[in-house]
């Protein structure tokens, strides 16, 4: 309906046009919006008076004009003119219960639309350094990342979901090391541990792997490693420096054997992050290698320098980024020859862009606040307009048991899993409590409410509705009565009641809710209509009952009651949550 209403006003308008009644070239976003006032009818638009000044008339003259120019809509029973000029439409009630029979017809694509259609989005998400297992701060990005993708795609873009695999760099040498000197304690080798090392648990499972299959083959005696290097922290030393040198060490004691302790930490680290990701409902179409990109990280540095972006300052190479418009230039290949964590950055977008994606989403954490200026300078300098990137910069979510804050440090190896999680409160809890607020808001997690089985847990309050409807159905069937969706469908002018009436709205604006959410990237927007639609679902069912003895009524009432179903059903499978049967 709503689109409808905003088709018949570029009618109106255009004859108003045609006729010289309103400038030719004016071409305003018509906007048609859900009142939130019955008495101000179903829907308003704010159409005249964006055109009054323009067209040198009262806005409430040119409300009348177009009210005048409208062309004949049957499901539209009054248009009104209120205020300073609002149009405001009363849809007739066979209108307004005929998203029954849509919802019933459509089923799982009720809702689903093709505004996106014809354009190539990627999203990327978590791609998490693969040091450590995920924990509970990866899976808000984890879970907006997915959700977003699934609601685009639902909108009809056409969605590429990405993983990108920061297999390089100092972090996986540390990772390296680390795995190696509990290989080196496994192996008889006493020492103190480096205190920028990575402590965890897994580390020890990673090196005991690593002594099954080589032996002490990797051994070399501790002294060796650490006469030379620089003091750690706790001995007045600087732990950087510390590590750095226990890598340098690594690297020279074990030659070309590197490379095989370096790949036992980060495949096994990688497979247990695709592993816990599948099982939280997280899938995706590529993992992609940042050491697949050696060889373009040059041709970018190259690029670049052949556009004259780039400059030698105390024997670094920078890029100007300033003129792009960040706080300061950046540093491309150090003076010792090797490229920054940056390089590859903006090797990846080239690689992205130059993939054919009309848009790159990323979905970082909001501690990349500062990194997102660079990225948009790295895109112009490569001759791609900044607007092919966009960031959903996503505020820490902390996680509480019985009142108190729990840990999420990889380094320390103190933290929650994304798995503990899991298996503490079940997949759907998680998934629903990461979407249901704003990716710019802090999120606290509440073990202990993702839990319970109470009303005041948002996932189980919706999913009980669902579970209500598929009751009433098995009750319905139990008492011999039977359903008879034509025949409810013709009886849809029974629904009088309030609460009908606010279901049958509510289910209108499905649609339209999924895709200003989508467009907006505001996945809690699905949530949050969720909760709503369930609440109005418990009232109903709670106001009236459902089996009544009249049959046109019954039938009609299981038509609505199952239209509600086929809604949360689908809303819910967008989060990847479950719409249980039984509760």
């Amino acid at each position: 309906m709503k689109a409808l209403i905003e088709k018949h006003l570029a009618s109106a308008l255009a004859s108003l046009q045609a006729a010289g009644s309103i400038p030719a070239e004016l071409d305003p976003k018509i906007a048609v919006t859900r009142t939130k006032d019955p008495s101000h009818g179903d829907f308003a638009s704010n159409l005249a008076m964006m055109l009054a000044k323009s067209a040198g008339k009262p806005p409430r003259d040119v409300a009348q004009m177009l009210v005048d120019a409208l062309p004949e809509n049957n499901d539209i029973r009054e248009v009104a003119i209120a205020g300073p000029g609002f149009i405001n439409f009363f849809q007739n009630d066979a209108a307004a219960s005929s998203v029954v029979a849509t919802v019933l017809e459509q089923g799982e694509q009720f809702g689903r639309s093709e505004v996106g259609k014809g354009q190539r989005w990627q999203v990327e998400y978590v791609s998490a350094n693969p040091t450590g297992p995920l924990h509970v701060g990866h899976g808000r990005g984890a879970a907006l990342g997915a959700t977003m993708a699934n609601m685009l795609s639902a909108v009809g873009f056409d969605v590429q979901r990405e993983y990108y695999v920061n297999d390089a760099g100092r972090q996986m040498d540390i990772l390296a090391a680390s795995v190696w000197l509990r290989y080196l304690g496994l192996c008889g080798e006493s020492f103190d541990f480096p205190s920028n090392g990575y402590k965890g648990d897994y580390v020890n499972t990673i090196a005991q792997s690593l002594k099954d299959q080589h032996g002490d083959a990797f051994v070399h005696p501790a002294s060796v490693i650490f006469d030379s290097v620089p003091p750690d922290e706790p001995a007045g030393g600087d732990k950087e420096a510390h590590i750095d040198g226990v890598i340098a060490q690594a690297r020279q004691l074990l030659g070309v054997h590197y490379d095989d302790v370096f790949n036992q930490g980060l495949r096994a680290i990688l497979a247990d992050i695709k592993e816990d990701l599948g099982e939280f409902g997280v899938i995706y179409d590529e993992w992609f290698s940042e050491r697949s990109l050696s060889d373009h990280v040059q041709t970018v540095v190259k690029k670049l320098d052949a556009a004259g972006h780039l400059y030698v300052k105390d024997g670094a190479t920078w890029f100007r980024t300033t003129d792009f418009g960040d706080e300061k230039d950046r540093v491309v290949v150090r003076d010792n020859g090797q490229t920054t964590y940056f390089a590859s950055d903006i090797a990846y977008i080239d690689n992205k862009l130059e993939r054919g994606f009309d848009k790159v989403l990323y979905v970082f954490g909001a501690d990349h606040h500062g990194y997102t200026d660079r990225m948009f300078a790295a895109c112009e300098a490569l001759g791609h307009p900044r607007e092919k990137l966009q960031f959903l910069l996503i505020q820490f979510a902390i996680l509480y048991k019985g009142g108190e804050r729990m840990q999420m440090s990889t380094r320390s190896g103190e933290f929650v899993t994304i798995r503990e999680l899991r298996d503490e409160v079940g997949k759907d809890a998680a998934r629903y409590f990461y979407v249901m607020r704003k990716y710019q808001q802090h999120l606290d997690f509440d073990l202990d409410l993702a839990k319970s089985q109470s009303n005041d847990n948002p996932v189980y309050y919706v999913q009980m509705a669902h579970a209500r409807i598929c009751s009433v159905m098995r009750r319905c069937e139990q008492l011999g009565m039977s359903y008879d969706e034509k025949a409810g469908l013709a009886s849809l002018a029974l629904l009088t009641e309030p609460e009908e009436s606010e279901l049958l709205t509510m289910l209108a604006t499905y649609p339209e809710l999924l895709e200003r959410a989508a467009l907006n990237h505001e996945p809690h927007q699905l949530t949050t209509y969720l909760r709503d639609l369930a609440n109005g679902l418990h009232s109903y069912y709670n106001a009236h009952k459902t089996l009544v003895d009249n049959d046109a009524l019954r039938q009609a009432r299981l038509c609505l009651m199952l239209s509600v179903r086929q809604v949360l059903y689908n809303g819910l499978t967008l989060i990847d949550v479950s719409a249980p049967e039984v509760m």
